[in-house]
């Protein structure tokens, strides 16, 4: 990201939102992303290194450089790479969820209980459970790590009857 971003810069004597947004979007932005459903950094430090490429680019822009990272993201609308990464895993659970093609008990376990239920499912009805696992591997692994965002959803975000609609409700 950061060489992509280097040869940007070089390169663009003229560093307008107008030209280095699309840049960033076309050409770095996709290297930051790739892969981020298999895996998605859980330490810190790592979660600060990719955000300090996004932080860079922001910066790259002379008109909004004196300003702090998250008004410069708001300006020039983006948003921060965790935020996307959270709402990736939670686009590609709802494809598993809704194909069919997950089966209950392989991945995820659906909540069944009676006395809490009314509590538990406060938010929507299609509460998961949460495994515990002493590994860090298994802790941070898709299907353990989706879980607390998926449960904290409305129920008109996870009852969304296509991929399409849920974007827009989860963007909402």
């Amino acid at each position: 990201g950061y060489q992509i971003l280097g040869m940007i810069n070089r390169t663009f004597t003229y560093k307008d939102k107008e030209i280095i947004v699309p840049l960033y979007k076309s050409l770095v932005r996709p290297h930051l992303d790739y892969c981020i459903q298999a895996w998605r950094p859980h330490l810190q430090k790592d979660i600060d290194i990719i955000e300090k490429v996004q932080r860079r680019a922001t910066k790259m822009i002379c008109s909004i450089r004196d300003f702090d990272y998250e008004k410069r993201l708001g300006m020039v609308g983006l948003t921060t790479l965790e935020t996307r990464r959270i709402r990736a895993d939670l686009v590609e659970l709802c494809k598993k969820l809704h194909s069919g093609s997950v089966k209950e008990g392989d991945f995820f376990d659906r909540y069944k209980g009676r006395r809490a239920e009314a509590k538990f499912t406060r938010r929507n009805s299609c509460k998961l459970l949460k495994r515990r696992f002493k590994l860090n591997v298994a802790k941070y692994s898709f299907s353990n790590r989706v879980v607390n965002d998926w449960n904290a959803l409305p129920n008109s975000v996870v009852n969304a009857e296509s991929v399409n609609v849920f974007k827009g409700r989860l963007d909402k």
